[in-house]
C-alpha cells in the first residue's frame, strides 16, 4: 500500500506542476490572440490519448506517455515538428505573426508560473507552520557525524561555532547549500581545542545517497515505543527504558548505540538497561538491516524555536526559501559542469522523488516537495536547450538583436537536436534512477 501512496503522490505532485506550467503558456498565448490547438497533460505520442475532448476549438487531453505535458501553439516550430502548417502563409492568429517581445513572454510564462507557484507554496507553509529551526546555542551535546562527516574530519561531540568566520546561529544552516556548496570552513570546538574543518567541493557525491550521513544532533535518549514482533520486543525492551551499556561498554548517547548496532549486524547484543532506575540485563538480536525495532523519545532532542509571522509578513520569508531552493539547484548544476559532482549523483529520478514523498500522506511534506520541484522545474526550463522554454527564449533574443527571424530550416534542425538532447537526458535520469537501487556507484 505504501508503494501505491508514493506513486499517487508523485503523479499528483508532477501533474499539478505540469498543468500550471502549461497553463502559463496557454494564458499568455490567448492574451496576445494566439491560437492554441492542444493542451495536454503527458504526451499523446503517435496521437494516442487516454482521455480527450474539445472545448472552444482547443483539444484538451491526457496522453499515455508520462514525460511532462505541452500546449500546441499555432504557427510555432516546436517538438510537434508540424512543418506542414509552417509551409503556408502566416496568419494573424499564429505565433510567428506576433512581435518577438510577445512571443518571448509566451515562452517565459510557464517558467514565471512555476516561480510564482514555488513562492506561493512556501509563503502559505510559512503562514501555517511558521519558520522552525534549532538554535546552535541549544545543541548541548554537540554533533554526531555520520560517515561523510567523519570522512572530512568531524568527530562525535564536536561543537561547530562558526561558519566561514561568522558565528553559527542556527544549527539547520549546516545542511544548507551555502555551507555544502561553497568550500566552507567550519570552526569546531573539540574539548578545549579549536580546529578548522574545510568542506570539500565534492561532498555532494557522498551525500547524494543519504544526507543523514553528514551531521546529526548528538542526544541522550530513552525508548518511546517498541515495534510489535521486533527484536526489541522479543528482548523485552519497554517504553521508558534507558540503554546504558552495550556488551559491557558504557554508552550515554544515541549515536554510540547506533555505532554498536552497525558493528554487530546479525549478532546478539548484551544490553544493560535502566528501568525505573533499576539495572537489568537483556539480550537483543540485531536484524540484517541494522535495527532493533524501537523508537526513541522526542524529549531528548534540542527544543526547536518556531517564529510565526503575519499573513503578509510571511511573504518575504517564503520568497527567500523559494529563492534559496532555486539558487541551490543552480549551484548544483554548476558543480556538475565543473566536474566537482558526478551527474549520476546529482540528478534525482522518479524513484528518488517518489521516495521523498513517502509511503504515507503528510501534507506538509507533500506541499514542501511540490514547492521544491516547482523551483527546480523553473530552472530546468530556463536552460538554453532547443525544445525547452529557455531554448526558444534564447532564439527569440537572438532574433530581437538581429532584427529578423531565424531561418525556419535552422529552427527545425535545432528542435531535432534539442529533442535528442532532452530524450538522452531523460533516458539517463530514468535509467540512473533505477540502477541506483541495484548498483552502488
Amino acid at each position: 500500500m505504501s508503494v501505491v501512496i508514493m506513486i499517487v503522490q508523485l503523479i499528483l505532485g508532477l501533474s499539478i506542476l505540469v498543468i500550471l506550467h502549461e497553463l502559463g503558456h496557454f494564458l499568455a498565448a490567448r492574451a496576445f490572440g494566439i491560437k492554441v490547438e492542444k493542451f495536454y497533460l503527458f504526451f499523446d505520442a503517435w496521437n494516442v490519448s487516454l482521455v480527450k475532448f474539445n472545448y472552444k476549438g482547443v483539444e484538451y487531453g491526457i496522453g499515455w506517455l508520462p514525460l511532462g505535458g505541452y500546449v500546441k501553439i499555432a504557427g510555432m516550430i516546436d517538438e510537434s515538428m508540424d512543418t506542414e502548417q509552417m509551409a503556408g502563409p502566416p496568419q494573424p492568429w499564429e505565433f510567428r505573426s506576433k512581435p518577438a517581445w510577445q512571443r518571448l513572454i509566451v515562452m517565459l510564462a510557464g517558467i514565471f508560473v512555476n516561480i510564482v507557484l514555488g513562492i506561493f507554496i512556501f509563503w502559505m507553509l510559512t503562514v501555517k507552520y511558521g519558520d522552525s529551526y534549532t538554535l546552535a546555542a541549544n545543541v548541548k551535546y554537540g554533533i554526531a557525524p555520520g560517515s561523510v562527516g567523519r570522512k572530512i574530519g568531524l568527530m562525535a561531540g564536536d561543537k561547530i561555532t562558526e561558519v566561514n568566520g561568522k558565528p553559527l546561529l542556527r544549527y539547520d544552516e549546516l545542511h544548507s547549500s551555502n555551507v555544502l556548496m561553497n568550500n566552507t570552513k567550519l570552526t569546531v570546538l573539540r574539548g578545549d581545542k579549536t580546529v578548522i574543518i574545510t568542506i570539500p567541493p565534492t561532498i555532494l557525491n557522498d551525500l547524494s545517497d543519504n544526507v543523514d550521513e553528514f551531521i546529526n544532533l548528538r542526544s541522550k535518549f530513552k525508548i518511546d515505543s517498541v515495534m510489535p514482533g521486533s527484536n526489541a520486543y522479543k528482548a523485552g525492551l519497554q517504553k521508558g527504558d534507558s540503554i546504558v551499556a552495550v556488551n559491557k561498554q558504557p554508552i550515554e548517547f544515541y549515536d554510540q548505540l547506533q555505532d554498536a548496532i552497525k558493528q554487530n549486524i546479525n549478532k546478539k547484543l548484551d544490553l544493560t538497561i535502566k528501568r525505573n532506575n533499576v539495572p537489568k540485563q537483556l539480550i537483543a538480536q540485531v536484524s540484517a538491516d541494522g535495527t532493533l525495532g524501537f523508537y526513541r523519545d522526542r524529549d531528548s532532542f534540542p527544543k526547536e524555536t518556531t517564529e510565526t509571522y503575519s499573513f503578509f509578513g510571511s511573504l518575504p520569508v517564503g520568497a527567500s526559501k523559494a529563492w534559496l531552493t532555486f539558487a541551490a539547484n543552480a549551484k548544483g548544476l554548476g558543480k556538475v559542469f565543473k566536474g566537482e559532482v558526478k551527474a549520476t549523483k546529482a540528478f534525482a529520478g522518479p524513484v528518488e522523488i517518489a521516495t521523498m514523498f513517502g509511503g504515507h500522506i503528510d501534507w506538509l511534506n507533500f506541499w514542501r516537495l511540490v514547492g521544491l520541484l516547482s523551483m527546480a522545474l523553473a530552472l530546468m526550463n530556463l536552460l538554453p536547450i532547443p525544445v525547452l522554454d529557455g531554448g526558444h527564449a534564447m532564439f527569440l533574443v537572438i532574433e530581437m538583436i538581429k532584427g529578423k527571424p531565424l531561418n525556419d530550416k535552422f529552427m527545425e534542425r535545432a528542435q531535432i537536436v534539442g529533442f535528442v538532447i532532452l530524450i538522452t537526458l531523460m533516458v539517463f535520469v530514468y535509467g540512473n534512477s533505477i540502477l541506483k537501487h541495484f548498483i552502488k556507484y
